[in-house]
């Protein structure tokens, strides 16, 4: 092993997101990743050494517009978004991805950069490694290879769906929606969302966020207070959302296996 490795693995053993476990291979058995969770011992070699924990606070940055990425992230906790900007400046979210993504996908499709600005919406920590080193691993692993390419699939089903959903489905479907794909990359029911964000992500007036979350609430589907959103009914919450919800999650279990 090589200085830059022993130096990563030493940061692995010394991050407080692996306090208790004394090596490299423990904590990479016990990863919540969904993607490297699934890869196979041998796959998982070519990448492991290069793995070093990474704390995501709020609106932390994984890439910039047509800016080519240093490092991919494989996220252990929290939620990024992936947010569309036009030449003006409009914004609109055109996917999110959590513990059963990475990013940037781009990188498995040869791509260096993307016209998308992406970072984190919901706090949380992560496992990062230099976009370089994740090619090479590309080149080297099949079965890596295939991962990565499955949920790059996955993820642009999702994107294509939040078009769709954006077209046809009223802001309060849209709503539900949203709150579902959160709920299903978060521990437990509470999710941290203002609804200033939320008219970001969903491309509306603030105003008609709060009007969506009163409908919302008083099915006592969800409960919203400050910066904070609780899910209080899951199944009403899905029969709420309608076909706004669920071929995305679908295709991911198909390719991936459970995102929950």
């Amino acid at each position: 092993m090589n200085g830059n490795a022993t130096l990563r693995s030493e940061t692995l053993k010394d991050s407080s997101i692996v306090d208790g476990y004394r090596d490299p291979a423990q904590v990479l058995g016990k990863v919540r990743n969904k993607l490297l969770s699934r890869l196979d011992a041998e796959a998982l070699a070519t990448i492991s050494d290069a793995l070093e924990p990474a704390e995501l606070p709020r609106a932390f940055v994984f890439s910039a517009p047509d800016t080519p990425a240093e490092h991919a992230y494989f996220i252990e906790s929290g939620i990024g978004s992936i947010v569309a900007i036009t030449p003006q400046g409009q914004r609109s979210e055109v996917g999110i991805f959590g513990p059963e993504g990475m990013t940037p996908a781009s990188l498995v499709l040869d791509t260096a950069s993307t016209p998308y600005s992406i970072f984190m919406q919901v706090p949380g920590h992560g496992l990062r490694i230099e976009t370089s080193v994740l090619r090479s691993a590309l080149g080297r692993s099949e079965t890596l290879r295939n991962l990565l390419s499955r949920y790059a699939h996955a993820l642009s089903v999702q994107t294509s769906y939040t078009g769709l959903s954006n077209s046809v489905h009223h802001i309060g479907e849209r709503l539900a929606r949203w709150i579902l794909m959160c709920h299903d990359r978060t521990s437990g029911d509470r999710i941290a969302l203002t609804h200033e964000f939320l008219s970001v992500m969903l491309a509306v007036r603030r105003s008609s966020v709060t009007t969506a979350l009163h409908v919302l609430e008083g099915k006592h589907l969800v409960y919203s207070e400050r910066n904070l959103i609780t899910v209080r009914d899951r199944r009403a919450l899905e029969l709420f959302a309608g076909d706004a919800y669920g071929v995305p999650e679908r295709e991911y279990e198909r390719l991936l296996g459970s995102i929950l």
